[in-house]
């Protein structure tokens, strides 16, 4: 993820500002705000700057996955060259998510909380979405989630990161 991070961030960065390169990696899946940090670090946005461009970035996709996803998802498999991708996307969903079924609220905190390749925001909220978890506690489950993560990949980028890096 590093490495696909610092690329994406490089060739944007041509363009932008380091903390619209923050902004955007935030809100891409699979990078979100663990890259956005990572990123962060490296291209030297201070920790107090990145860590609310870095939520903020993670938060925006969450209502729209949340709301939206199931009927897109729904359009799209009518499109044959779609189907496929979209059922692969829900199965690799549903197969992560066996604690968000049992422990709901807490499994959810927890999937989006602790960074682990294949978790985040974007796939809580998309397993939230498909399992009809409630609105009201997926979205304040990933806020939480999301604050947890930012404490580790904090810690991790600006901490152990930057003393290896410095």
């Amino acid at each position: 993820m590093e490495s696909l991070a610092v690329a994406f961030a490089n060739t944007l960065g041509r363009y932008v500002s380091k903390e619209i390169v923050v902004f955007v990696i935030s809100m891409i899946p699979i990078l979100e705000l663990r890259g956005g940090l990572i990123v962060s670090q490296l291209i030297q946005v201070p920790i107090t700057t990145a860590i609310p461009i870095c939520i903020i970035g993670n938060i925006i996709p969450i209502p729209f996955i949340l709301l939206f996803i199931k009927q897109i998802f729904k359009l799209l498999k009518k499109i044959k060259l779609f189907r496929g991708i979209i059922e692969k996307l829900e199965n690799r969903a549903m197969s992560k998510s066996d604690n968000i079924k049992r422990y709901e609220f807490w499994g959810l905190v927890l999937f989006v909380g602790i960074p682990l390749p294949g978790t985040g925001a974007w796939t809580g909220s998309l397993i939230a979405a498909l399992l009809d978890v409630d609105l009201k506690k997926a979205i304040l489950a990933e806020l939480l989630g999301i604050v947890i993560a930012t404490v580790i990949m904090s810690f991790f980028s600006y901490g152990l990161l930057a003393a290896l890096v410095g």
